[in-house]
């Protein structure tokens, strides 16, 4: 019956807490919280000794290599400064891996699992493309972007933001809600065996979907910030001249 019950229930917002008052506790809500809680608890009992010694604490270690394992992966991706990126992108990164992480826990139900949550994440993530944008070009030198190379290109400017807004909430809700299913249907057949490998295979799906949803962010606020100054450089004046005059000169030689 309970393996019945977990193939039915398509998110976490199915399974309610509380009801009354008027006050709604789904397990989307309260496993979000116990999420958000595990990061602000964890940060806390890690920076509050940090050392600059020669030997520094275990978890400062694990620390060190996770932030600076993000920088390098922000820098690489964007080719930009990871500095202003970093707790934008990291917190989403952290969130997601921790929240499908959890999924092996008995009686937890993973946030991502949850429409609502991918669709507010991608949410975070339409609205941080312009604050970066505008903050790097401006307000004007921002918006100009869609109306180029011509003013007929708005509309398809503006569909691609939406675009790919939902395709980030689909992915990530599509992957980990399948991959919940899957454990459920074949927890019914062969409650063994199979639950066991594919617990493992949803832990690595999990990391994956956290690191694309991590990547394509950076890749989307890079783009907002990169697409001016690519632009002025492919436009600079003299750029087409060396070979545009070398006829000339092999002609005069001719002549």
């Amino acid at each position: 019956m309970l393996a019945q019950s977990n193939m039915k229930a398509l998110s976490p917002d199915e399974f309610v807490f509380w009801d009354g008052w008027g006050v709604h506790l789904n397990a989307t809500i309260v496993f979000t919280w116990i999420v958000m809680a595990l990061l602000a608890g964890g940060s806390w009992l890690v920076t509050r000794r940090l050392s600059a010694g020669a030997r520094l604490p275990r978890w400062q270690n694990l620390l060190e290599i996770v932030v600076d394992g993000m920088r390098r992966q922000i820098a690489d991706v964007s080719q930009q400064n990871p500095d202003r990126y970093l707790p934008f992108v990291g917190t989403l990164f952290l969130f997601i891996l921790v929240s499908n992480i959890l999924s092996v826990v008995p009686g937890f139900h993973p946030p991502t699992a949850s429409l609502s949550t991918t669709a507010a994440l991608a949410g975070c993530v339409f609205f941080a493309v312009p604050i970066f944008g505008i903050a790097d070009k401006g307000l004007t030198g921002y918006f100009r972007q869609y109306v180029q190379p011509t003013p007929l290109m708005l509309p398809f400017n503006v569909m691609g933001e939406l675009s790919r807004t939902l395709a980030l909430a689909v992915r990530l809700f599509g992957n980990v809600m399948s991959g919940a299913k899957i454990v459920a249907i074949l927890l019914a057949v062969a409650p063994l065996f199979f639950p066991v490998v594919m617990q493992a295979l949803g832990l690595l799906t999990g990391v994956i979907q956290a690191y694309i949803f991590a990547v394509l962010t950076t890749v989307y606020l890079g783009s907002a910030t990169r697409a001016r100054q690519e632009r002025d450089q492919a436009g600079e004046p003299g750029s087409s001249n060396p070979t545009s005059q070398q006829p000339t000169r092999k002609d005069n030689k001719n002549g």
